[in-house]
């Protein structure tokens, strides 16, 4: 069910464009996730699966460790370029606004994979915890309707 909500105020910017500029804001965070990682050590080198692998192998659950067992480790170098680019892709689509229910759905899905496999790691978790809930607010609130590449397409009610 879609409503629509007048009784919000705010300064400067409508609600509509707030919430496009939470959205820019988290796209551009998914960019910097992408933009700090060092590709050389990803992709030639492996560390980022190697290290998600060392963490998979301590974890407390056990469907952490054998889900990571069987999907990510037979294929390490495939998953080092769906991590990186999968980062990269999100990052596009939320920024610029471009398939913008599609990037959030993958930021949320990644946000969950990340707090799930480092659940111990409380300093991650505040990261991905915040990701996804601005994730939720701008999918559901449709933060594609303003200053979107959506919006000028005329896709997803935008």
């Amino acid at each position: 069910m879609i409503s629509v909500v007048h009784a919000t105020e705010s300064i400067g910017l409508d609600a509509g464009r707030w919430l496009a500029v939470l959205r820019i804001g988290l796209g551009l965070w998914w960019l910097e996730s992408w933009r700090h990682k060092n590709k050389k050590a990803w992709f030639s080198e492996g560390s980022g699966i190697a290290w998600a692998q060392s963490v998979a192998d301590k974890h407390k659950w056990a469907f952490v460790r054998n889900g990571f067992n069987k999907v990510v480790s037979p294929r390490p170098k495939l998953m080092a370029y769906v991590v990186v680019y999968s980062e990269l892709a999100i990052g596009l689509g939320v920024t610029l606004g471009f398939l913008t229910p599609i990037a959030l759905a993958g930021g949320i899905g990644l946000n969950i994979l990340y707090f799930v496999l480092m659940i111990k790691d409380w300093a991650e978790q505040g990261q991905n915890s915040m990701m996804a809930l601005i994730a939720v607010v701008c999918l559901f609130a449709q933060a594609n309707q303003s200053f979107s590449v959506d919006q000028a397409l005329h896709l997803f009610g935008a």
